[in-house]
């Protein structure tokens, strides 16, 4: 595999990179310790009183407060909201979460009693009467601050998921809108279409049928282009036949000696979605770089497969040995640029591996794909275009 530099200026460096104190995220220490100095300065009414108590036994039942809801913090955001409240699952979330908040509850409850216990007196002595009792000391301030506390980080987290989701859908608007351009920019250049139409041209009196089963392909591939690739998803039916109009238009281009064998799994589960011309852009890029050998094959394979919600598509093609870098370069956009926009719209969901020996260049995709649900204002433009 040939490794990429990372020119990008809005590019983000890798936790390798980043400072020790960001790459172990220990910012969340000092974050968790003003957060409970801020709660009990409100609770106490006085700075000073609490940054008195800090040098005092009380410390203990502070530091109770910060690792035990500490913990339940992240309990819930990295597994339960994950596990059970991402994926729908509300009433198991509900009950793990007042599980682990009462749990919490009960786990800084022993914090006063080494407190008092350190500083010779009993509990009541220590923190005033009435406080004696295990539960009462629990429903008090443990649970409303452990309340408090798993309210605003859930907070937190749900405001900068949304802000990340409004980048990123932005950052996808912009993103699809250069990749359409710059596709359309090369498929519908004077070279293309000429090509396509004289060869063509030449079907008619050689061999009509074929000619008119090609000119029909050519015609699926425009309306392909015009029509069913504006959504952000389309069915991943539609994109598998556009591929394989392509392919044949381009098999019309090229002389015989290109061998080309492109294997499809016919039978999908429900109707996934995929977004518009992401495979195209490895497809092409086989066609565009293929080998030009006279005495020696020249040749583009590939096969795609679906196991549930994975797609898996594997894709190589024959190339010179004095071929250079620029077989990286899918269609003018860049293997930069084609791992920048399935980072925007699979993030965390794909997986894209290219590597070149010295005889052929090899794509291995693989994505999670979700169910495509079709609105039926979307089924009747699609009607109609048919």
């Amino acid at each position: 595999m040939i490794a990429q530099p990372h020119s990008d200026p809005d590019f983000t460096p890798s936790p390798a990179r980043a400072h020790w104190f960001f790459r172990y995220k220990l910012y969340h220490i000092p974050f968790w310790i003003v957060y409970h100095y801020i709660w009990w300065v409100v609770a106490l009414g006085n700075p000073v009183k609490v940054v008195e108590a800090l040098f005092t036994t009380s410390v203990i039942k502070f530091l109770f407060y910060v690792i035990w809801q500490a913990l339940a913090v992240y309990f819930n955001l990295y597994f339960l909201v994950p596990r059970y409240l991402e994926k729908g699952r509300y009433v198991p979330f509900l009950v793990f979460l007042l599980l682990t908040i009462l749990a919490t509850a009960a786990l800084i409850v022993p914090g006063y009693y080494i407190v008092a216990w350190a500083s010779g007196k009993t509990v009541e002595e220590f923190f005033g009467p009435g406080n004696g009792a295990f539960l009462q000391m629990m429903l008090g301030g443990p649970l409303s601050s452990t309340v408090a506390a798993m309210t605003f980080a859930m907070s937190i987290k749900l405001a900068k998921n949304w802000l990340q989701t409004q980048r990123r859908q932005q950052m996808l608007e912009k993103e699809k809108l250069e990749t359409e351009l710059n596709f359309l920019k090369y498929q519908f250049n004077p070279h293309f279409l000429f090509n396509s139409i004289n060869s063509i041209f030449f079907l008619i009196h050689k061999n009509p049928d074929r000619a008119s089963a090609s000119l029909a392909k050519f015609s699926e591939l425009l309306r392909h282009q015009l029509y069913e690739c504006n959504d952000h998803q389309i069915p991943l039916s539609k994109e598998i036949a556009y591929l394989e109009n392509f392919i044949e238009l381009e098999k019309l281009r090229q002389n015989d000696s290109l061998e080309v064998v492109f294997e499809v799994q016919e039978q999908f589960e429900g109707q996934p979605g995929i977004a518009p011309f992401i495979l195209m852009t490895f497809m092409e890029n086989a066609f565009k770089h293929v080998s030009r050998h006279h005495e020696a094959p020249n040749w583009i394979r590939g096969d795609l497969q679906f196991d549930r919600t994975r797609l898996i598509f594997n894709l190589c093609n024959s190339i010179s040995e004095e071929a250079n870098t620029e077989v990286l370069h899918y269609g003018g956009i860049g293997l930069k640029n084609v791992r920048r926009r399935l980072d925007l719209i699979y993030p965390e969901k794909y997986k894209l591996d290219t590597w070149r020996d010295t005889d052929r260049f090899v794509v291995h995709f693989e994505v999670e794909l979700e169910t495509l649900v079709m609105t039926e204002m979307s089924q009747m433009s699609l009607n109609q275009v048919g």
